[in-house]
């Protein structure tokens, strides 16, 4: 029988890798999902975009920061009118205790009286005449209790009037410290929200940003220095136009007085180096949101301060400011002027000639001169 088992092929142990395999196919699934992760994760901003973002939030902080200083406003407002309703009901407290007082003085006189009949106070009088005596008296004392009353009444009534009108400002005080603290915190919201996108970035990346921020001032200045070649001409051609009109007085070709544009001009002029002589001492000084100065400002803070200089009181917000005096094209522009930029009307500067402003930009920024062209202008406005 062995011939019979030689034509058997013989059956050979293969090694089967399962675990191998399965190893394999947990890898190819893993990179499967990080790629459909990856493919489905927000990709890394540029820097134009990371630049565009910031200024974007700088803008919205500086709108917010107009917001809360109208709320401070209205808070401080509404605090001076609650002081004044407490000193007022204080006021009418008194004069109803006074009331009170009098009234307490007539009833305690009834009572020593003891409400005797006249019958029997003629009876006990001593004599007639001491009798009409003290009838007249208390005819008098009735009319002096009935003036009493109706004054008690009416010093009750003036005095729950204005322990009223005390109770509503001081809710509504309460409402405008709230939507101070609302305002407040959406400042801080953006700020933080800036400073966090700015984190993010490597050293490589900050380079690159500052060189955008460079071309960016860069462009802004060559366009100041386009204003301010064209403002050097324009006042060459004014001059050259005033020496003519002078030599023509001389002559006796022309009498006029030259009174005229000249003299109220002169008049603002005076008033606006007041302004640009308070805005340069400031140069340096930090940019802080909601603040009026001495040692730190907001945009809003810094033209009213300088403006203030020059006797001219201004609203705190750009939203307000942009609403006072004459409005001004920016081809016409003199020093002095406010500058406002953005369409939400958020940031204001002062114009200083040549196409430049004195500014106080943004948190982390000091108070500089700087290019007009630098943010996009909404409009210009004389003060006064």
């Amino acid at each position: 029988m062995p011939a019979l088992a030689s034509h058997r092929k013989p059956r050979s142990r293969t090694r089967t890798n399962t675990p191998a395999v399965g190893i394999t196919t947990a890898a190819i699934a893993g990179v499967s999902l990080l790629s459909a992760q990856n493919a489905t994760a927000d990709p890394k901003p540029s820097i134009e975009e990371v630049q565009k973002k910031v200024d974007d939030l700088y803008r919205q902080a500086g709108s917010s920061t107009q917001e809360y200083n109208k709320a401070k406003e209205s808070t401080e407002q509404q605090r001076r009118k609650v002081d004044r309703a407490l000193d007022e009901a204080a006021e009418r407290t008194e004069a109803l205790n006074e009331s009170r007082r009098a009234l307490g003085s007539y009833a305690a006189a009834q009572y020593r009286t003891g409400a005797v009949t006249p019958t029997a106070a003629l009876l006990f009088a001593d004599d007639p005449q001491s009798y009409a005596d003290q009838t007249q008296l208390m005819d008098r004392l009735t009319e002096q209790q009935r003036s009493a009353i109706a004054d008690y009444e009416t010093q009750r009534a003036e005095a729950a009037e204005q322990r009223a009108n005390a109770t509503e400002s001081l809710e509504k005080l309460t409402d405008s410290q709230d939507s101070l603290r609302a305002r407040k915190q959406a400042v801080q919201k953006k700020l933080a929200e800036a400073r966090e996108l700015l984190s993010q970035l490597t050293a490589e990346e900050r380079a690159r940003l500052a060189e955008l921020e460079r071309k960016k001032a860069e462009e802004a200045r060559r366009k100041a220095e386009a204003r301010a070649k064209a403002e050097a001409e324009a006042e060459a051609e004014r001059r050259l136009q005033e020496r003519e009109r002078q030599a023509q007085e001389q002559s006796g070709t022309d009498t006029g007085a030259g009174t005229g544009p000249g003299a109220a001009g002169g008049t603002y002029a005076a008033k606006a180096e007041k302004v640009l002589s308070f805005a340069r001492a400031q140069i340096g000084k930090p940019y802080v949101w909601g603040a009026t100065g001495p040692s730190s400002f907001d945009c809003s803070g810094l033209t009213q301060a300088a403006w203030r200089a020059a006797g001219v009181d201004l609203p705190r917000t750009t939203w307000d400011q942009v609403k006072t005096g004459q409005s001004v094209a920016t081809a016409d522009l003199l020093p002095g002027d406010l500058v406002f930029f953005y369409d939400d009307i958020s940031h204001v500067g002062i114009y200083i000639g040549d196409g430049k402003m004195i500014h106080a930009p943004k948190p982390g920024a000091n108070v500089r001169e700087e290019s007009i062209y630098y943010m996009p202008i909404h409009g210009g406005v004389r003060p006064a």
